[in-house]
């Protein structure tokens, strides 16, 4: 299965850290964040891999081109961003196969890849995407998902003040081309995907519960919770 790593975020959050060094290619435990999505998903078989760039991309651009992983990704460059649906729409010809899988690559994840795709494939009849949850001890900074008895989900709150529970939204994603001519027909090369495409899909989102670890590591304090 092919995967996009949306990796051209400015990381402004973690700054100064990110003054000098893109986001995803931060360190974890000495070796940059990227590293871990392109081993964890390479090991699954997945790929393709296609990873967008924008800030300081020449630094992803010679670690890519010196990793053992280099002929499974391909690098784009965003001149201007495109909000993670944009993105999508921009490279559809890359993914006309089927679904694939959209990461967020600035986030720290392990999960089980194959039990992932697994998973999709069994979802629930007329789910377009399979998201990944995890539990979050942080509800108001997350994107909270409500799901019924099959595990779909029948509703969302993006970082609201009380939020109704803490299974978060992971922002790691299979989509089915259905999702890709949604986006489409929105007429526009600006889209985001949590606040313009998954609404749309209430009740046709299916779920993956990662119970291994996942951190957001957009502050300077969840980072260093896992950096080492």
């Amino acid at each position: 299965m092919r995967a996009l790593l949306l990796a051209a975020g400015l990381g402004t959050r973690l700054r100064p850290l990110t003054d000098t060094v893109p986001k995803c290619m931060v360190p974890i435990k000495g070796r940059p964040l990227l590293d871990y999505w392109l081993e964890m998903l390479t090991h699954a078989d997945a790929g393709p891999l296609l990873v967008n760039l924008h800030y300081l991309p020449e630094q992803v651009r010679q670690h890519v081109a010196g990793s053992c992983y280099r002929e499974n990704v391909v690098l784009v460059h965003e001149e201007e961003l495109l909000g993670t649906g944009g993105t999508i729409l921009a490279n559809r010809a890359f993914f006309t196969d089927g679904p694939f899988l959209v990461i967020h690559a600035d986030n720290f994840s392990r999960f089980d890849v194959r039990g992932f795709m697994e998973c999709h494939r069994r979802r629930p009849a007329g789910c377009q995407i399979t998201m990944l949850t995890f539990t979050t001890d942080t509800p108001q900074s997350c994107g909270i998902v409500e799901l019924d008895g099959d595990g779909v989900v029948v509703g969302f709150h993006e970082k609201v003040a009380k939020p109704p529970g803490n299974l978060a939204n992971g922002a790691v994603y299979i989509v089915e081309q259905a999702v890709v001519e949604f986006i489409a027909s929105l007429g526009k090369p600006f889209v985001d995907l949590s606040t313009e495409v998954l609404p749309h899909f209430i009740n046709k989102i299916a779920t993956y519960h990662n119970a291994d670890i996942h951190v957001d590591i957009g502050t300077e304090q969840s980072y260093r919770s896992v950096a080492g």
